[in-house]
Parts: C-alpha cells; structure tokens; sequence
C-alpha cells in the first residue's frame, strides 16, 4: 500500500509503503462506535450530585394535618414534588461511569478509522516539519501551502481542521500551533480514536517514525522512497 509523502511546502517529496493491518483494516462501525462512547464515559468527572429527600435540611414536622384543611396531604416538605425538596432519580457522584475497553478492540477500531480516513483522502503524510523558532506566523504559513494540495484546501480553514501527529515532542511545534482553534498537536504514541474521529485531517510527520511509535512494532517493514535522492 503506497502513499504520497510531501514536505512542508506542499510539495511532493517521495512515497512510502504503508502498513497493512494499520492503514487496510475494513471498517467496523459497532467496534468504533463502542470504543468511542466507553473512551467519552471515562473522561466523565462525574461531579454532577444532587440531595435526595432524605439529605436536604428541614421537612421534620408535617406540614398540616392529614384531614379537614381541603388541601392536599403531605408528609413532608422534603417531599420531591416540594420547591426546595429533595430530587427523585438524580445525578449522584458515587456513579461510576469507567468502562473497560480491551487493549485488542482499542487498537483494532483506532486501525479502523484510521484506514476509512485514508480511504477518503484525509491522512496527509509531510517528511517534517521545521519551525526554528516559536512563532504562530510561521505555522500559519505552513498550513497555508498543505492547503494548497488537492484534496487539503479547507485545511487552514474548517473548524476541528487537523490533527498534527509528531513522532517525538517538538516545543516548537507543540507552541507554534497552539494558538490556533482549529489544530491540535500530538505525540504519535498519544493518537487515539477520539483524536481521529474529531478532527477532518491527519497529518503525519515523519510518517516512518510516527507509525512504528503509533503501533509500537518495530518489526513491521516499512519502506520509503524519496524522489529527492536523499
């Protein structure tokens, strides 16, 4: 499975041989979408609480007698239907909302999106990506020339654009897109299926040392082949 890798200024730098079990995997919907909402439920704080009847204060006296007023019997002004009563059926903070995921199906829906996304043309792969300085300029202008490709021209523009997946941390890198809504920086290692489903883009730096840092097999051959000579 071949790919295009280009440079920084947009231009085509060389191919490289992608992974098949990576970048070939069919698409799997119920294995995405059961990933996906177990991964959203463990980043709940699960802070939201409420009192019940038996919690909130006062209430300790019946409010009026049972019979002969006309009105309705109450027991309590704890009572959940009383302004200031406790609350039926509410958010509770001892709720655990943790859900498992197997190292196995993690893996296998996150190779999943990532092989639809390819599919569609979404996965830009750059040779790297050289800031010498901090300076959000500079990365604006590098977005400006990726959008130039065919196939990436709202890169710099669409909200949630790209995710830029970096091989190793680049403070650089890292600070120079920060300003930007629309662009997120990461660690290959740190790529995981909600990043991939959020975003409309992935690019990938370095895209030899990203994916054996992704997969964290070294063993699967990967070639490149640069046009440059190099």
């Amino acid at each position: 499975m071949e790919a295009k890798v280009y440079n920084q200024e947009g231009k085509e730098a060389g191919s490289m041989t992608l992974p098949e079990r990576v970048f070939g995997a069919k698409w799997n919907a119920d294995l995405v979408h059961q990933v996906a909402q177990s991964m959203l439920s463990n980043r709940r704080a699960g802070t939201a609480h409420t009192k019940n009847r038996g919690e909130v204060s006062g209430g300790g006296k019946k409010p009026w007698r049972q019979k002969g007023t006309g009105r309705a019997r109450h027991g309590s002004i704890r009572s959940p239907i009383w302004v200031g009563g406790g609350v039926a059926h509410g958010p509770r903070s001892e709720k655990n909302y943790a859900r498992k995921i197997n190292r196995k199906q993690k893996s296998q829906a996150l190779y999943s999106a990532l092989s639809r996304k390819l599919r569609e043309g979404e996965i830009l792969f750059l040779n790297g990506i050289a800031l010498p300085e901090i300076k959000a300029k500079a990365a604006k202008e590098v977005l400006e020339r990726l959008s130039r490709i065919k196939g990436y021209e709202s890169l710099s523009r669409r909200r949630n654009a790209a995710s830029i997946v970096i091989p190793v941390k680049d403070v650089n890198i890292a600070k120079s897109f920060r300003n930007f809504g629309n662009v997120s920086v990461g660690q290959a290692r740190n790529l995981n299926l909600l990043d991939v489903l959020t975003y409309k883009y992935l690019v990938v730096v370095n895209p030899k040392d990203s994916i054996k840092s992704l997969i964290k097999d070294t063993n699967i051959p990967m070639s490149t082949n640069d046009t440059n000579g190099n």
